[in-house]
């Protein structure tokens, strides 16, 4: 299932299982790809599914792309890395803009797209983001969450801010941020992608009037109880594509895949399903 690619002459990690058209899950901002371990687990009994760590998020890499035009640049570059000509892309938040702007730029490729929690979809924030943003406070951040206690109140912290229910946390997730933080590299490409998409006034690319011209079935996700990016952002964007499913899970926060992966497997299996039937089968993994 962990596997390796070379992407420009850089090593990526990557998760994959299965076989069948292919998936390709984007995780979010200060995430990894093991946030799509339940998910991917799932949608290998009929898909080929990959979840690549984006760059800056390896740690090490001080040199990465981590803006949001970088992780999309990326996407395509891993396609072609794997063999893939097409895929559908599954993007959590920074990954959703990623995904986004992937879609946008090179709709041939993306035969359907899910985004979860996705960025550039409204102005409207976490002022807990927004404020790390500025000067000063982000690197005192960094450099407490680089210590023990530090690395395991970031944690905590964040889960917090991303789960509907503390008591759906799983101890996984926890110990997986706590090794990301104290991971060299990994805080810093971390703030500095959290920069390039958020200031004071909230997100910086909003992409709003260019979802008209995406043609191909779109799955919004949202937890009804996201308080990082609000919920209202999946029918603003769904009013303004030609072919939207907003999917509102209760309960859930901005992680809904890893909160109740169960439930979020169910939405996303019947999207994929039902786009197939309209579009017609995409071409295998490569």
């Amino acid at each position: 299932m962990d596997r390796v690619v070379t992407v420009d002459g850089q090593s990526v990690r990557y998760l994959a299982a299965g076989t069948g058209p292919a998936v390709v899950l984007l995780h979010g901002l200060g995430e990894s790809s093991a946030d799509w371990a339940a998910v991917l687990a799932r949608l290998s009994q009929s898909q080929a599914v990959y979840a690549p760590t984006l760059p800056g998020f390896q740690g090490h890499d001080g040199a990465a792309d981590v803006s949001a035009d970088g992780h999309a640049s990326f996407v395509g570059r891993f396609l072609d890395a794997v063999g893939l000509q097409q895929a559908v892309l599954v993007g959590h938040s920074l990954g959703g803009l990623a995904a986004l702007l992937v879609a946008l730029a090179s709709s041939e490729r993306v035969t359907a797209l899910c985004l979860v929690g996705g960025g550039g979809l409204g102005r409207e924030v976490s002022p807990a983001l927004a404020m790390l943003s500025e000067p000063l406070l982000g690197e005192v951040g960094i450099a407490w969450s680089r210590t023990r206690a530090g690395a395991a109140q970031r944690a905590w912290g964040k889960a917090m801010l991303l789960f509907g229910r503390p008591w759906r946390i799983p101890a996984g997730w926890l110990a997986e941020q706590y090794r990301l933080a104290r991971q060299p590299g990994f805080l810093d490409a971390t703030l500095a992608a959290l920069r390039d998409q958020v200031g004071l006034a909230g997100q910086r690319r909003v992409m709003l009037d260019r979802l008209r011209g995406l043609r191909m079935p779109v799955l919004l996700v949202w937890g009804d109880q996201d308080l990082v990016v609000p919920v209202a952002h999946a029918g603003r964007a769904a009013a303004r594509l030609a072919h939207a499913t907003v999917a509102v899970l209760p309960a859930c926060g901005h992680l809904p895949h890893v909160e109740n992966p169960a439930a979020f497997g169910r939405e996303l299996v019947a999207f994929l399903d039902n786009a197939e039937r309209q579009t017609g089968p995409a071409p295998a993994d490569g």
